[in-house]
């Protein structure tokens, strides 16, 4: 079980240092938390379970600590992406495509504002 335990920590690290790779390499916010989420998700998920996997008696816990990240890293890195777009942070001048204009509720928060600074 060791060394099930080690080679799926070790995959759970390759997928941790891919993921910092990741921040320091894309343009833009969007895409950061892109490589962020996904790198992050999988190696955090596959470091603690492989944890679990050496030390039989941490099983569990490492299991119920694994799924509360794979259900809540995505949900908090979706809530930056949008909160984001809606303060105007703009996209890298290398951006394809914008499917953020087709959302209405994804405008930028400046554009809800109204004369008393109260967002309608």
């Amino acid at each position: 079980m060791q060394i099930i335990g080690t080679v799926i920590t070790g995959i759970g690290i390759i997928f941790l240092f891919i993921g910092s790779l990741g921040l320091f390499r894309l343009p833009d916010v969007y895409n950061r938390l892109q490589a962020g989420t996904k790198c992050t998700t999988l190696g955090a998920f596959f470091t603690i379970v492989g944890v679990g996997i050496m030390q039989p008696d941490w099983l569990l816990k490492t299991l119920v600590i694994a799924l509360f990240i794979l259900i809540t890293n995505p949900i908090s890195n979706h809530a930056l992406g949008r909160a984001s777009c809606k303060s105007g942070v703009p996209l890298c001048d290398r951006t394809v495509v914008d499917k953020t204009k087709n959302f209405e509720k994804c405008r930028p928060i400046h554009d809800e504002l109204e004369g008393d600074g109260e967002i309608q």
